[in-house]
């Protein structure tokens, strides 16, 4: 080693006193400094003696031992008062108490329009006086048990003591109890699931109950509201299905990669393999879904219109529907049909029909999209229907009920009408006659049956590859936030798709006078396909002059041309012979589908037209049909997706025709 590098002994005696004088230093504690008290209290206490309301909340004990949280919103000095109540899935106290990221207020008013005060009808609330109650269900949110998609009641599909009925009557038994500001009185309310909620509070009801309002309500997930459409899988709602039921409290985000969900749906092809790309097989409501797409047991067994149709008429209900509603659309009506019936006094089951969108009877409802009405629907459905009909039912003085047993929205002449039953056409001196509009050749539809020498066919090509969206691209996800407009896309400009070589039109001559309509219009469509499998959407369409000078505009569109769906809806072919048994079709042989679509209550005015348009795809709002038959179509492959040629017959003895419920004067 040369000189250079020798290490100095000095330099290394000088290191180590450092490194001992460090050492030492950490040895030595630091010095004692005196503490500066927190000036957070362990406990904070608000003085809110100033609001006009108190809320108290509660874990209210279920027959099982389960616990349920309850947020109770009390206005000040309240006594006698009767209780509104709803149970939810969507989180109880963000529908009543506003969150420490609002500007908190002291009147009741604004902590019940909070951002999930989807149920609350607030100037009747504070006007009225009433307590407001809501629950979360079991399994949600803050309170206690699992959580069941549309929990079954006991029996077949539920072995245990409890279901959502048994919840509802023991928390009102409670409230009626623990309430010493009550009258003992309670009315149960409640939208889409929420509206479910309050059908279920019927079954074998508490006897403090003493009306409900069903609004826009879950009722028969296959046949026509959330999950299916006459079999064909909404699968837009595999957003929902995830947020809700992955996490107690919906803390688990859905996502994607594409802004247009058209490519984000067909990027995975089937439902199924969508899902289990969402590692979504944890999920066992999805589950359910998948083992179950015909109309078995699990789906009729479980649909409460059938359910209350054989219990006793106890509770007065206000059934709410909307004529647009993009969620719920079967149920009210399905519920009316089956119960009114039963309603020998005219006096229990109560009907309201409305032009909105799923929930906008609780909103300003002027319009809906471009379709003006001339009026605020939703506020004089607050005011003159629903207020007067649970005071009736709930207030000590119990006044008068002026509610009619239908109040029923005309589209098209924008009038409410007050009517003794549904369909009725008018209060007195009308018929419902079915009239059939027959599909021609040459696009063409009309009153008079086909003849002998028109073309016997309309052929289009439906390509599973190319599906037909159901509204313009891009489209957004479901949702009711931002630039959304999935509440209006009932109400979308159907000229989109009326030039479409995958959608047969059949457009009227100008109508003459007026053609109203009232009730749900009955497809009768003979059809055949190529394939082995088909869809059949069917759109009953208002088709507005070309020039409609008296409509306002609203935004940028205005309603010349305006193509306005009035029903649509979807059938799956194999379920033709049967609902709970698909069969594969014959290909290229004419075969007659036979549905309803939604109700309608609407006025072709003179100067318009009425279209029909059939198509074989609604995407990505349902899933593909693959037009080869497969066993299941949640798991069909890729290469079962095959182009099918699609006939729709308009000969003698092979007509098709949409058969339209219309007024007749007597």
């Amino acid at each position: 080693m040369s000189e250079s590098f020798r290490p100095s002994w000095a330099w290394l005696a000088a290191a180590l006193l450092v490194l001992a004088t460090v050492a030492d230093a950490a040895d030595t504690p630091p010095p004692k400094y005196p503490a500066l008290p927190s000036e957070t209290p362990a406990q904070f206490k608000p003085d809110h003696s100033s609001f006009g309301y108190t809320i108290r909340e509660v874990m209210i004990p279920m027959r099982d031992g389960v616990r349920l949280h309850t947020v109770i919103m009390l206005p000040r000095g309240a006594h006698d008062a009767p209780i509104l109540f709803t149970r939810t899935p969507y989180d109880a106290s963000s529908m009543v108490k506003q969150t420490e990221h609002a500007q908190l207020s002291g009147h009741m008013a604004t902590a019940l329009q909070t951002h999930d005060g989807f149920d609350n009808p607030v100037a009747l609330i504070v006007k009225g006086g009433y307590i407001r109650v809501v629950q979360d269900v079991r399994g949600k949110y803050g309170s206690e048990g699992d959580f069941v998609m549309n929990r079954p009641f006991r029996g077949p599909l539920n072995a245990t003591p409890v279901d959502e009925a048994t919840d509802t009557s023991d928390t009102i038994d409670w409230l009626v109890k623990h309430i010493p500001e009550s009258n003992g009185k309670v009315g149960v309310l409640g939208i889409s699931y929420d509206g479910y909620e309050a059908l279920v509070a019927l079954v074998h009801p508490n006897p403090a109950l003493k009306v409900v309002v069903p609004m826009n309500p879950m009722v028969d997930g296959w046949m026509g509201d959330d999950w299916f459409h006459n079999g064909a899988f909404r699968q837009q709602n595999l957003p929902y299905i995830y947020t809700q039921v992955a996490t107690r409290g919906n803390t688990e985000a859905w996502w994607s990669n594409y802004y247009d969900d058209y490519d984000l749906y067909l990027h995975y092809g089937s439902a199924g393999a969508m899902g289990k790309a969402y590692a979504m097989d944890q999920i066992g409501f999805w589950n359910k879904l998948t083992a179950h797409p015909a109309y078995d047991t699990f789906w009729s067994g479980q649909a409460i219109d059938k359910i209350l149709a054989k219990l006793p008429l106890s509770v007065p209900m206000l059934l709410v529907h909307g004529l647009w509603d993009q969620e719920d659309i079967y149920g009210p009506m399905a519920v009316y049909k089956a119960l009114k019936p039963k309603d020998t006094g005219n006096d229990m089951v109560y009907l309201v029909i409305g032009p909105w969108h799923h929930g906008q009877q609780l909103e300003p409802g002027d319009h809906l999209g471009a379709i003006r009405f001339g009026s605020d629907t939703g506020t004089y459905f607050q005011e003159h229907i629903l207020a007067p009909f649970l005071a009736h039912y709930l207030q000590d003085d119990a006044p008068p009920n002026p509610v009619a047993p239908v109040t029923a929205f005309r589209t098209g002449t924008n009038q409410w009408e007050r009517l003794q039953a549904w369909p009725a056409g008018c209060s007195q001196g009308c018929s419902i006659q079915p009239t059939p509009l027959y599909l021609h050749a040459g696009d063409t539809a009309g009153f008079d049956a086909p003849s002998a020498g028109e073309a016997a066919t309309t052929d289009y090509v439906s390509d599973p590859a190319k599906p037909v969206p159901y509204r313009a691209r891009p489209i957004l996800p479901v949702g009711y936030d931002g630039d959304q407009t999935w509440p209006e896309w009932l109400v979308d400009d159907q000229r989109e798709f009326s030039g479409r070589t995958d959608v047969a039109t059949f457009k009227s001559d100008v109508l003459k006078h007026d053609v109203t309509i009232a009730g749900q219009p009955q497809v009768n469509l003979v059809a055949s396909t190529s394939g082995t499998d088909a869809d059949w959407v069917v759109k009953l369409i208002d088709v507005y002059p070309d020039q409609v000078a008296a409509e306002p505009a609203s935004g940028q569109q205005r309603l010349g041309g305006y193509q306005l769906a009035v029903a649509m809806d979807i059938f799956r072919g194999r379920y033709r012979e049967s609902l709970s048994t698909p069969h594969a079709l014959a290909a290229n042989q004419p075969l007659r589908y036979r549905f309803e679509l939604p109700t309608a209550n609407h006025v072709f005015r003179a100067g318009h037209r009425i279209m029909v348009q059939v198509q074989s795809s609604w995407f990505p709002l349902y899933d593909r049909n693959p037009q080869t038959y497969v066993p299941n179509i949640f798991f069909a492959k890729p290469a079962d997706y095959v182009k099918a040629t699609q006939r729709i017959y308009h000969a003698p003895g092979e007509a098709s025709y949409v058969e339209l419920p219309v007024v007749a004067e007597k």
